[in-house]
């Protein structure tokens, strides 16, 4: 019996998949509102913002984890328990974000918010090891390496810096967040710069 090696195609189609499910249950939290008028829905602020938020942040999620799994040439039993582990970070996104939006921006929704995000990179961390930075993968160079760990650890400090500053200033540690966004919009840029 000949053994196939896993591979890293599979990995990617199922996280494409509970992507989408974290997405579906995202916008679920979304309610109209009672009444049928504008000023009713300039109520929901807190649900717009949060859901803008954490759509823009799923999506640029997915696409660096889209582009990390190019790198991989099977997939290793760390890298799926890896990928297992960044993909439940992710899933508490929802759940994070239906808090911020019934809190009105609530110091410890927030405060919690940045620390899932937190967490969502540790673990995008882990995947990026074994997808990139193992020594037996020649087709990333040291740079491409090097620009993802560093972006990587620079929003690790930022999301935790976020998070002590939720709890006092919820809503410049949201700020800190969504300028953490900006650092992920082009997974490539370590490539287009060489």
């Amino acid at each position: 019996m000949v053994e196939r090696k896993p591979t890293a195609e599979r990995l990617s189609l199922f996280s494409d998949g509970v992507f989408a499910i974290i997405i579906t249950i995202l916008v679920l939290e979304l309610r109209p509102p009672h009444e049928a008028s504008f000023t009713a829905l300039k109520e929901l602020w807190p649900e717009g913002l949060s859901y803008a938020v954490s759509y823009w942040f799923l999506a640029v999620v997915w696409i660096n984890h889209h582009h990390v799994l190019r790198f991989a040439e099977t997939a290793t039993p760390r890298l799926i328990w890896g990928n297992f582990a960044h993909l439940f970070s992710v899933s508490l996104i929802p759940f994070t974000t239906a808090w911020i939006a019934d809190s009105d921006l609530g110091s410890a929704p927030v405060t919690l918010y940045a620390l899932v995000f937190v967490a969502v990179n540790v673990t995008y961390l882990a995947v990026c090891w074994e997808a990139v930075d193992r020594p037996s993968h020649k087709n990333s160079s040291d740079r491409i390496r090097r620009m993802m760990r560093m972006r990587s650890l620079v929003t690790i400090i930022l999301f935790l810096t976020a998070a002590l500053t939720a709890v006092w200033f919820p809503a410049l540690g949201l700020g800190i967040i969504v300028f953490c966004l900006l650092l992920y919009v082009r997974p490539d840029v370590s490539e287009v710069s060489t």
